[in-house]
């Protein structure tokens, strides 16, 4: 088994902070998105997709989602509970995590894809590859990114984690997101008190520092 990732990535970082949170080791290869390795003959025999992360597992199979990857350490190893205990935690975990994914995070990698000299011809990840860039998808993204901060303060106003007491899946999206947007230029600002909160209770932790 082994994990092929980019560690500035926040999609591959998702799954390397969930594997830490659960002390799960495993060989990891680090692949150059930037300098286009993912789409090297080699790494297409491992993924046809071309995508990050990408889990090979024993048989020589892959598993090349994020969260699928980590659905499936999690039912491996069930303990510390990272995706909810019974039904109604599991919806619930969930559709935060979608949250965190959709208003979040993929409108700052839409910005970033958009605006990244070295992605200018391929701003859409994987295959196939040649996708201009656009400069109003980087604006775009950026809005959007913003006005999830707010959204996302005015969520943590009631609650320690994400999805509830808990931390979860969700706050590792969350927290990939906001600490890429830091690399960005882009700060939670002074007055979201909520998500600066959490956001330094989340940074603590052990595992988010991988």
């Amino acid at each position: 088994m082994k994990l092929y990732d980019m560690n500035m990535a926040p999609n591959p970082r998702r799954v390397r902070i969930f594997l830490a949170e659960k002390n799960i080791d495993i060989p990891m290869m680090e692949i150059d998105l930037i300098e286009g390795e993912n789409l090297n003959e080699d790494f297409l025999k491992i993924n046809p997709r071309g995508t990050l992360p990408t889990l090979e597992l024993d048989d020589g199979s892959c598993l090349d989602e994020s969260v699928a990857i980590c659905r499936y350490f999690e039912e491996l190893h069930p303990e510390p509970c990272l995706m909810g205990a019974d039904a109604l935690s599991k919806a619930r975990i969930e559709a935060c995590q979608r949250h965190m994914e959709f208003d979040g995070l993929i409108p700052l990698l839409e910005s970033f894809r958009n605006s990244f000299p070295a992605f200018s011809e391929r701003a859409v990840p994987g295959l196939p590859a040649e996708y201009k860039a656009i400069a109003e998808l980087a604006e775009r993204g950026q809005r959007r990114y913003r006005l999830f901060m707010k959204t996302f303060n005015d969520r943590l106003a009631s609650r320690d984690y994400v999805a509830g007491k808990d931390f979860s899946i969700a706050d590792i999206t969350a927290f990939c997101a906001i600490d890429f947007a830091k690399m960005m230029k882009i700060e939670l600002p002074e007055e979201y008190t909520h998500a600066r909160r959490w956001f330094e209770q989340v940074s603590a932790r052990p595992g988010t520092g991988v």
